[in-house]
């Protein structure tokens, strides 16, 4: 269990450090910065390396609502999702801290709102909180059924964390503009610790709906995608 654990820990770093990584340091770079193309791409690809490195130790969940999911779907236990979960938020958390050390080392640095997500004032196009709550709940129950089916039997070996992190980025290119994308309760509540805005009293909805999400997903899954 300390070796799945620390997978985790490792993962959810990877994740949000690289991820919301690129929004703070990179996105915005004057003339060169990768815009919100190269975020989606860069959470993706967090996923994906992750998924092929320690993946094979703990599964490769790197966010709560995945292991919820997960558990609803006959396919983890429930005596292993509360340690997953608690490492999952450390490991975010720890990578939240790390990027603000890292981004406060520029002169004139203000943290505003830090990659956290939002709805209404916090959401990047200002989208309301039943916008927020819709996108986040759909796109992580299609984020579950593409981990469930790729991971499947059925599926071609050895492939799944490439199906999983080009979902994950897909994901990013629909709901940027939205929410700032969480569909991961551990990556909101990182950087929510450390923006300068209102992210964290908002930050229930990120739990609820990624989470509601992944319950549908698992659910829909073992409807369609089950033979059993």
């Amino acid at each position: 269990m300390f070796k799945k654990l620390s997978a985790e820990f490792l993962g959810t770093f990877w994740l949000v450090l690289g991820g919301c990584g690129s929004a703070v340091l990179a996105a915005a770079f004057p003339e060169v910065g990768i815009g919100l193309l190269g975020v989606a791409f860069a959470f993706g690809l967090t996923v994906l390396t992750m998924a092929y490195t320690v993946g094979g130790i703990s599964g490769g969940h790197f966010n709560p609502a995945v292991s919820v999911g997960l558990t609803v779907a006959g396919k983890f236990p429930v005596s292993s999702l509360v340690p997953y979960i608690v490492a999952q938020v450390v490991g975010a958390v720890a990578a939240a801290a790390v990027l603000y050390v890292v981004a406060s080392g520029k002169a004139g640095f203000t943290a505003g709102g830090f990659a956290s997500n939002g709805y209404g004032e916090l959401s990047p196009g200002g989208y309301s909180l039943t916008a927020a709550l819709v996108i986040e709940v759909v796109l992580t129950a299609f984020f579950l059924l593409i981990i469930l089916g790729s991971t499947h039997g059925r599926a071609p070996v050895g492939f799944a964390p490439i199906a999983i992190g080009l979902g994950l980025t897909l994901i990013h290119l629909v709901s940027i503009p939205v929410t700032n994308t969480s569909v991961n309760p551990a990556r909101s509540t990182g950087v929510a610790l450390f923006a300068e805005t209102a992210a964290l009293s908002q930050l229930w909805l990120f739990w609820v709906a990624p989470i509601l999400g992944a319950v549908i997903g698992a659910v829909i899954w073992k409807v369609v995608g089950e033979t059993d």
